[in-house]
C-alpha cells in the first residue's frame, strides 16, 4: 500500500517523505480549518441552515481537496473562499432580495463556465481582459469588506445615525471577547504559530462558556443533515437578465484568485519551472468541480486557499498533503455541537446578532489582504484610480460587484480619454459597456 502511494504521489522524485506530507497535510487544515466555525455564521444570515450549511462546507472542502491531490498531485487545499460568501450574503442575497436557492443556482453556473474554461484552455484570453490593478484593487477592496464586516460582527464598530457608523461599547463582555480574539491572535502571528485563529477561537469560546455567553451542549455528534440544502439551488433563476453579471463576479472572483493561489504556492513550493507551472491546468478544473459540487451541496464558492502555503513550509510538495487535509475536513462532520456553539452568535437585541468568537477571525483576513495596495501603480493615473475606486467602493457600498463596476468603466474611460485606447483589450471594453448597461436595465 504504502509502495502504491509514492508511485502515485511521486514521493521520492519530489524528494519528500509520507511523514513529512502528513505533518504538511495537518498543518494546513490548522491553518484554514476556522472556515467551518465561520462559512455557517455567514451563510445562516441569509436565511439557510447552520448545520446543513456546516455538513455541506466539510464535505466540499474535503472532495475539493481530495481531488485537486488526485488530479494535480499538489499540496493545494481547498474550502469556500472568504469574501466570496460576503459577496453571496451581503450583496447577492440581503441588497438584492435574492433567495438564496437562486444564489446557489449562479454559483454552480459560474463554477460549470470556469470548468468549460479549463477544458477548451482559453484561461490567458480572460487573464488578459481583467487589468492586472482591477485584480489588485479587487482583492484589497474583498478585505476592506471582510474587515468591516468582522468589526460589525464584534460590536467594536456599530450604526449610528449621524456618521453611518461608530464606536461601540468596549465595556460589554461581547465586544471584549473580541478585543481578546484579536490580541490573541496578533500575538500568535507574531510568534509564528500556525494555528494562530483555531488557537484564537478556543481561548475566546473558553472565555464565552465562562461569561455565560456560549452554552456548551457536546462536542461529538452525528452529521447534520443536509437536506435542507441538498440540490436546492435554482438554476432556471440564476439566467435572469439581472443575474448575468453577478454570474460574471462569481466566475471572476474565482478564477483569479485560484490561479493568483496556485502560482502563489508554485513560486514558494518551487513548482513552476522556467515560468511554467506543470498540471496547472487540471489543478484548475479540480477547483471549478468544487464550486459546482459545494453549490449543489449548499455553500458558497469553493476555491483554492493561499494557507495551502503553511503546509508547503513544512515540506510538502505531492498531493498526498492533500488527501490528509481532506481527510481531516470530513472528520469535522461530528463536531456540530462545538461548532454551532462557537459559530452560533450571541444576540445582541431583536434584530442583531454579534460573532465576537469568529469576528476577529475575519479583521486578520482583511489585514492580509492588504499589502496587495502596494502593486497598483500609482505612479500612473489611468491605473492607480480605477484600482482605488475599485477598492473604496467595496466596503463603502457593502458591495463587490459596485466596486467591479466602477473599476471597469474608469478604467476604459480613462485610458480613452488619455489616449491609450489601443491599450484595451476588446474583452475589456465589453465588460465595460456591460457593467454600464445594467445600471439602465
Amino acid at each position: 500500500m504504502k509502495n502504491m502511494i509514492r508511485k502515485f504521489f511521486k514521493i521520492k522524485e519530489r524528494d519528500t517523505t509520507l511523514k513529512t506530507e502528513i505533518n504538511a497535510g495537518i498543518t494546513t487544515f490548522l491553518t484554514m480549518c476556522y472556515i467551518i466555525f465561520v462559512q455557517p455564521a455567514v451563510l445562516s444570515s441569509c436565511g439557510m441552515d447552520f448545520g446543513a450549511v456546516m455538513a455541506a462546507t466539510c464535505i466540499a472542502s474535503a472532495v475539493t481537496t481530495i481531488l485537486m491531490g488526485i488530479l494535480a498531485n499538489y499540496p493545494v487545499a481547498c474550502a469556500p473562499a472568504m469574501g466570496h460568501n460576503f459577496f453571496f450574503v451581503y450583496t447577492v442575497c440581503l441588497a438584492m432580495n435574492i433567495p438564496w436557492q437562486t444564489a446557489l443556482g449562479a454559483t454552480a453556473v459560474s463554477g460549470s463556465i470556469f470548468i468549460i474554461i479549463c477544458l477548451m484552455n482559453v484561461r490567458h484570453h480572460l487573464m488578459k481582459a481583467v487589468p492586472e490593478t482591477l485584480q489588485k484593487g479587487t482583492a484589497v477592496g474583498i478585505g476592506l469588506l471582510i474587515a468591516m464586516i468582522g468589526f460589525q460582527w464584534s460590536g467594536i464598530v456599530v450604526d449610528t445615525p449621524g456618521t453611518l457608523v461608530g464606536l461601540g461599547d468596549l465595556s460589554s463582555k461581547p465586544v471584549i471577547i473580541s478585543l481578546i480574539g484579536m490580541f490573541s491572535i496578533g500575538s500568535l502571528l507574531i510568534m509564528r504559530v500556525k494555528a494562530a485563529f483555531l488557537i484564537s477561537i478556543i481561548i475566546s469560546t473558553i472565555i464565552a462558556m465562562a461569561w455565560g455567553l456560549a452554552e456548551f451542549s457536546g462536542i461529538i455528534a452525528g452529521p447534520p443533515s443536509m437536506k435542507p440544502t441538498f440540490l436546492k439551488l435554482n438554476i432556471p433563476g440564476a439566467f435572469d437578465l439581472g443575474l448575468i453579471n453577478i454570474i460574471f463576479v462569481f466566475f471572476f472572483l474565482d478564477f483569479f484568485d485560484t490561479i493568483g493561489t496556485l502560482i502563489g504556492i508554485g513560486h514558494q513550493g518551487g513548482f513552476i519551472k522556467n515560468g511554467r507551472f506543470p498540471g496547472m491546468n487540471r489543478a484548475l478544473l479540480a477547483d471549478s468541480i468544487g464550486t459546482v459540487t459545494g453549490a449543489c451541496l449548499g455553500t458558497s464558492t469553493v476555491t483554492s486557499y493561499i494557507e495551502s502555503s503553511a503546509g508547503v513550509s513544512q515540506g510538502g510538495k505531492t498531493g498526498f498533503a492533500s488527501i490528509i487535509t481532506g481527510l481531516l475536513f470530513l472528520s469535522g462532520l461530528f463536531f456540530y455541537p462545538l461548532i454551532k456553539m462557537i459559530g452560533g452568535g450571541i444576540a445582541r437585541d431583536e434584530v442583531s446578532t454579534l460573532y465576537p468568537i469568529t469576528a476577529p477571525v475575519l479583521i486578520y483576513i482583511g489585514c492580509f489582504m492588504l499589502p496587495l495596495i502596494r502593486q497598483i501603480p500609482w505612479d500612473d493615473l489611468t491605473e492607480s484610480i480605477p484600482g482605488y475606486l475599485t477598492l473604496i467602493i467595496m466596503p463603502l457600498t457593502f458591495s463587490i460587484t459596485e466596486g467591479f463596476s466602477f473599476g471597469f468603466i474608469s478604467y476604459v474611460l480613462l485610458k480613452v480619454i488619455a489616449g491609450k485606447y489601443r491599450d484595451i483589450p476588446v474583452l475589456t471594453y465589453i465588460f465595460a459597456g456591460l457593467f454600464i448597461i445594467r445600471y439602465f436595465i
